[in-house]
């Protein structure tokens, strides 16, 4: 990619044009990686995201070489903890969690990491995130001990992200988190979106390209998907429905 990932994702916004993210998750390795990875690149796939709440650092180091092996595709670290600064990516999300009260994931973590990630060489993409609910306690909620914002305050969820613009954040994600029952609802994003204009990234429980649709029909620049195409059955699956909605969109 010749221009920096953060102009890359600028120039999708203020072009108009739609995205979509691939996230893996270091605890659950798709297996076989390879397939996986070709399924990443026959949906379009413009960068793969890496990372977790409860991912090793041993186990993340070991992860992205073998990606970068099998695919040109830019490799994003979207990270749960300083140990998941890894040189190898080719950026970070460095997020802050400005839907929650938690300083740690406000600022002092990255107060931590930030000589480890100046050192990395990595682009950095500083990028708020907000926890939506999503119908089910996940992992990120118990591990960040926050509260997500609920699901009809679009009001919140849209003042949140203005506040993170104006505090000079470059992007901004909308999550429902690992194992969401539900997808952010469109009425959310299309608030959020309205009022943004940096890109929004939007994902959690989005399963179909239904979802991924409505998500950018609402306003989402960006749309992280990863279960869907973990199994090789429902992931072709996905490949065929994600081939109609290119073309309707």
């Amino acid at each position: 990619m010749p221009q920096t990932l953060q102009a890359h994702f600028d120039a999708l916004k203020q072009s108009g044009k739609k995205g979509l993210l691939v996230l893996i998750d270091p605890d659950k390795i798709p297996n076989p990686l390879e397939g996986f990875i070709r399924r990443v690149e026959a949906v379009g796939s413009l960068a793969i995201l890496v990372g977790g709440s409860l991912t090793l650092d041993e186990e993340i180091r070991q992860l992205i070489p073998r990606i970068k092996e099998l695919t040109d595709l830019p490799v994003i670290l979207f990270p749960g903890n300083v140990n998941q600064v890894v040189s190898a990516a080719d950026g970070i999300l460095l997020l802050s969690l400005i839907s929650g009260r938690n300083p740690d994931l406000l600022i002092g973590r990255h107060v931590e990491a930030a000589p480890l990630i100046k050192a990395s060489g990595l682009q950095v993409l500083p990028t708020g995130y907000l926890l939506i609910e999503s119908g089910v306690a996940t992992t990120v909620n118990y591990i960040s001990q926050t509260i997500p914002i609920p699901r009809q305050k679009s009001e919140i969820a849209m003042c949140t992200a203005l506040a993170g613009e104006q505090l000079g954040l470059r992007m901004m994600y909308l999550d429902g988190g690992s194992g969401a029952r539900y997808p952010v609802p469109a009425e959310m994003i299309s608030s959020v979106a309205e009022a943004l204009s940096i890109p929004l990234i939007v994902g959690g429980g989005i399963r179909s390209a239904e979802a991924v649709q409505s998500a950018w029909r609402a306003g989402a620049d960006l749309v992280v998907v990863g279960t869907v195409l973990e199994d090789p059955r429902l992931g072709e699956d996905f490949l065929t429905e994600m081939t109609h909605v290119k073309i309707n969109l």
